[in-house]
């Protein structure tokens, strides 16, 4: 009868690699092969082309107007090797957003490539779906979705700018982990302004993805952290998210109500 060995439990409980075995003084063939594998997606993940093409007619599908803006980094690598390139919009796309009839809006949504086009192909539109109904519950209007290519974080605060909204949430594709290679971050930035804001004074919900934090999760933590900033008028390390606070819900309890029913006694 082979020996217990407690660590196989432990390994249903999580994707990091632990208990892997070994062969003789290495690891086994399978878990050597699974890191590669691992490895490569990662890297697809960071130099996979943007198709935001698609992206958009997802969000077309909704009824919903984009844009296509880009950064100053001029390529993937430049991107890479020049994150302050990346923070700030092309010449071109920055002529092009001024050229635009102005037409104030409360909330922008930016979707960058960032470090990860796999996540920005996958799970964006579906936030967004969920998004919604808190947004018209809320009574915020919704500017163009603008698909940002080669984007940091801090594109959104030229962005916002420009097209003169009251706050930008930026969805962006995080560093890839060996595990993660699909995982979405949100950063939520009232009165965004070119060069006046920094990370303190962002909310990030991060780790959206199905076997991470559901897109419908983080859809109602991203309503009920708007709602909040344009009652508070600030982002940032001033607004703690309390979304799990039932005293604190406004106008997105009735959806939020609805979604811990759903969810059950243990959610």
């Amino acid at each position: 009868m082979p020996e217990f060995d407690p660590w196989t439990d432990l390994r249903s409980f999580t994707a990091a690699r632990i208990a892997l075995g070994r062969a003789g003084a290495s690891l086994p063939t399978s878990e050597t092969l699974r890191f590669g594998l691992a490895h490569a997606q990662a890297r697809d993940a960071v130099l996979q082309p943007f198709d935001s093409e698609t992206v958009a007619a997802a969000l077309h599908a909704m009824n919903l107007k984009t844009l296509t803006v880009r950064s100053g980094a001029p390529d993937r690598q430049a991107y890479l090797r020049r994150p302050d390139l990346g923070r700030v919009l092309s010449e071109a796309s920055r002529d092009e957003l001024r050229a635009r009839p102005l037409e104030p809006c409360d909330l922008l949504l930016v979707i960058g490539d960032g470090l990860s086009s796999c996540a920005v192909h996958r799970q964006p539109a579906g936030l967004i779906g969920a998004l919604l109904p808190y947004l018209n519950a809320l009574g915020l209007s919704l500017g163009p979705v603008v698909l940002a290519h080669q984007a940091r974080v801090a594109l959104g605060d030229e962005i916002g700018g420009l097209l003169k909204s009251k706050a930008v949430a930026v969805l962006i594709g995080e560093r890839p982990g060996l595990s993660s290679p699909d995982s979405l971050g949100v950063y939520l930035t009232w009165n965004p302004q070119p060069s006046a804001r920094i990370d303190s004074e962002r909310n990030c919900i991060s780790n959206i993805r199905p076997q991470g934090l559901p897109q419908d999760v983080a859809a109602f933590k991203l309503a009920w952290l708007l709602e909040q900033s344009f009652l508070r008028r600030l982002t940032g390390i001033a607004l703690k998210d309390e979304s799990d606070n039932p005293a604190l819900y406004q106008k997105v309890r009735p959806y939020t109500a609805l979604r811990l029913e759903a969810a059950g006694p243990d959610f």
